[in-house]
């Protein structure tokens, strides 16, 4: 496919992105459910032509990432802070997006992380060093007292892959690794008034396939065959049916997927997201509206 195309279809799934994120902000409710929100979500992308990218990351307070519903979920939300993280592919080209919502009293984080996303993508352009974003990024976070999250980087888009070379972190460091004209990636600072570090916690419920082996299992090969419209993108556990337990543990051990779980910090985090297209003076904001 000729670039421009495929570029085009960066653009159509971070419009519809776009759309979908404004639409999510407003159910972010006290009292609402979160995979009521979850489930309208995907409902929302598919009704505007797109696929869901990876399921709905809806991580509240301590949480970082790798949060979603369970199909079996009641709980709502209190007064909380609340990141959504929500990806949209068209044809495998994705766009990558994410928003907190203070349900509480928490500006300085919220601000923190929208200030520091856009001190990022002012210095974005071809032939720019990731340690210049780095260093963007950590000082507009470190200006407001907080943290970044050293161990959560943005990162690159691929087709069909969500987390893709260049790791773009949200602490200065020496990189030598220069952005291209016409790459695409994801600027995702998180800010944090814990340490600024995350651990995993909890369980899991977000899964991605990582390479064909045989497997004897009927359980397995019943949630292999389910699995396979997604490629290589993440999926989550409550899309699927049967003896969904058994089979993906059986799967998880053999090394055919991989489970992703639920990432915290020691205290509040915030997050802000958008995906661009690399420019040679600039970039394209493709996930905000013009």
């Amino acid at each position: 496919m000729h670039e421009a195309d495929v570029l085009d279809k960066y653009r159509e799934a971070g419009q519809i992105l776009a759309d979908v994120r404004s639409e999510a902000v407003k159910k972010v409710k006290v009292g609402h459910r979160l995979l009521d929100l979850a489930e309208n979500i995907e409902h929302t992308i598919r009704q505007k032509g797109g696929e869901v990218a990876f399921p709905p990351n809806i991580s509240r307070n301590e949480e970082a990432a790798h949060a979603t519903p369970s199909k079996e979920d009641v709980s709502v939300f209190g007064k909380d802070l609340v990141k959504l993280d929500i990806g949209v592919h068209v044809d495998g080209y994705i766009a990558d997006t994410a928003v907190t919502v203070d349900l509480g009293k928490h500006d300085t984080l919220v601000k923190a992380a929208n200030d520091a996303l856009d001190a990022a993508i002012d210095v974005v352009k071809a032939g720019v060093d990731i340690e210049v974003i780095s260093v963007a990024i950590e000082e507009a976070i470190e200006g407001y007292g907080v943290l970044p999250v050293a161990n959560l980087t943005g990162h690159g888009l691929e087709r069909y892959t969500q987390h893709a070379p260049p790791s773009i972190p949200n602490r200065k460091i020496q990189s030598g690794v220069k952005l291209e004209e016409g790459q695409v990636v994801a600027i995702e600072p998180f800010a944090s008034d814990g340490n600024g570090r995350v651990h995993e916690a909890g369980k899991v419920e977000i899964y991605s396939f990582v390479k064909a082996k045989p497997i004897r299992s009927p359980e397995a090969r019943a949630i292999l065959k389910q699995i396979e419209g997604y490629k290589t993108l993440p999926f989550a556990k409550r899309w699927l049916e049967g003896r969904v337990d058994l089979g993906l543990k059986q799967l998880e051990l053999a090394g055919i997927i991989r489970g992703y779980p639920v990432l915290k910090d020691r205290g509040l985090v915030s997050q802000a997201e958008d995906t661009v297209i690399v420019t040679a003076d600039g970039c394209e904001v493709i996930t905000r509206r013009p």
